[in-house]
């Protein structure tokens, strides 16, 4: 991806010098509606692998549940070259995608677009939706409105799960800022009530709201081509990173076993087609996932 790498966004935070109290954080609430992030599942499947123990088991409805340590209390650590570097990067695809909502959002939808925030941190967060840490990925909390992102996410997308490239990286703040885009258009509140009315199906609208942040993302990456900052391979890196967190690719990974009842993002297959729809249309009318179901 073609981008200014002198950039610097006024819309990140910084938080990386913050650390944790030492307390636990479990794995089986909700997260005062905090959205478990497209990556979430990929890195808390790595660390199941690592520390022995069920972590993922709660998020694709498979029973179990721990809890897992925040880490303790420690000096902060020196950002290298190469982090600083990621974080301008992040910080350029937040802007970018962010200044394109803000022109097609009210030509396409006729809604004004408000902005986000980005929050870069280590290991462990305070959100408005509630403690957090680094092994559950990307999220977005609309209580707060913020996408949240520990950099080391992407070593483990591209070591453990085969997706590097920026490309793949910048998928992944655009599919968080797709759940923004839902918040801002009122869809998050309208799904988190149906999903109080019918609990059976909370499952469901999970996955649908999942594959729609997608086909958002690919809405952005179909502006970028048209403004010349895609290069060769770009958008196979976005569809091998949709393929990457996908359930089923997941499950396989963790349990050796795919259980699509208890999908709560979509299949590979289904996130690398809503990708398509947006990246081929740049439409967000393509993107109504729930008008299919």
């Amino acid at each position: 991806m073609r981008w200014d790498q002198s950039h610097e966004s006024e819309d990140i935070e910084d938080r990386r010098g913050e650390s944790s109290g030492g307390s636990a954080l479990g794995f089986g609430g909700g997260f005062g509606g905090m959205r478990v992030g497209l990556g979430g599942l990929v890195v808390l499947g790595v660390l199941s692998f690592v520390f022995k123990v069920d972590l993922i088991s709660p998020f694709l409805g498979l029973g179990g549940g721990s809890s897992l340590p925040v880490a303790a209390r420690r000096e902060p650590r020196v950002s290298s070259p190469e982090e600083e570097t990621l974080k301008r990067f992040v910080g350029f695809v937040l802007d970018d995608a962010q200044n394109t909502w803000t022109k097609i959002l009210p030509e396409q939808q006729g809604v004004s677009y408000r902005k986000s925030k980005l929050v870069v941190f280590r290991d462990y967060v305070r959100s408005g939706c509630g403690d957090a840490q680094g092994a559950m990925g990307p999220f977005y909390c609309p209580a707060d409105e913020r996408v949240y992102i520990d950099l080391n996410f992407y070593d483990e997308l591209k070591r453990k799960f085969g997706a590097p490239g920026d490309f793949a990286q910048a998928y992944v703040i655009a599919h968080e800022l797709g759940h923004h885009l839902q918040n801002v258009l009122g869809i998050e509140r309208k799904v988190r009530l149906a999903q109080e009315r019918n609990p059976r199906a909370q499952k469901q609208l999970s996955v649908l709201m999942e594959l729609q942040a997608d086909c958002f993302a690919g809405v952005w990456a179909h502006s970028t081509g048209q403004r010349g900052l895609l290069e060769a391979g770009d958008v196979d890196e976005a569809l091998r990173a949709a393929a990457a967190v996908g359930d089923d690719h997941i499950q396989q990974r963790t349990t050796g076993r795919i259980r699509p009842e208890s999908f709560t993002h979509g299949s590979s297959a289904q996130r690398k087609e809503w990708f398509g729809r947006g990246f081929e249309s740049g439409k967000v009318s393509a993107c109504n996932t729930f008008a299919e179901n």
